[in-house]
């Protein structure tokens, strides 16, 4: 049996996740930034590879709707493009009672590390999924020029933009 790996490993990638992404940020573990840095991006590689090892010929959109079903805590139809909205979002945002670190952050990351640990273990990510994967991308790139804490929104958008590209590319 082979030796599983844990988290992000460029040396183990399939050829061409590294062909489309051969920016370092999107291989560092440790950028919070990255899509497999935060705490949240780390454990849903994980969480995918292991719902890929018992799922290998289920179709990656039956894990995004659980994802989607049970974290977003929202019916899979309803993670659309809607929900780029910014004045929705603008409103989420404001609203205290609105958790948008875990609703808005946790959901995307999860969607994008399951999308692009497709890619790195596979060397594709499904088509479609695709749509899933860039709503979150896109959604993330709005909740970062909406965030109160912008310091960090122009590498944050700029990471997002290159996997949107790769996300194009494939």
């Amino acid at each position: 049996m082979a030796e599983e790996i844990y988290g992000i490993d460029k040396d183990h990638a399939h050829p061409r996740a590294t062909e489309l992404i051969p920016e370092d940020f999107f291989w560092d573990c440790m950028d919070e930034l990255a899509p497999f840095g935060s705490e949240e991006g780390d454990v849903a590689l994980a969480d995918f590879r292991e719902w890929r090892r018992f799922n290998r010929t289920t179709p990656l959109m039956e894990y995004l709707k659980s994802v989607v079903e049970s974290l977003g805590n929202m019916r899979f139809e309803d993670y659309n493009e809607e929900l780029l909205d910014r004045d929705q979002m603008k409103c989420q945002l404001e609203d205290p009672s609105f958790n948008h670190d875990y609703y808005i952050f946790a959901l995307d990351t999860t969607i994008i590390a399951a999308g692009f640990g497709q890619l790195v273990d596979e060397g594709t990510i499904d088509a479609a999924i695709r749509p899933v994967v860039s709503i979150a991308l896109e959604r993330q790139i709005a909740w970062s020029l909406l965030s109160e804490s912008c310091s960090y929104a122009e590498q944050h958008i700029g990471y997002l933009n290159i996997m949107q590209r790769a996300l194009e590319e494939i």
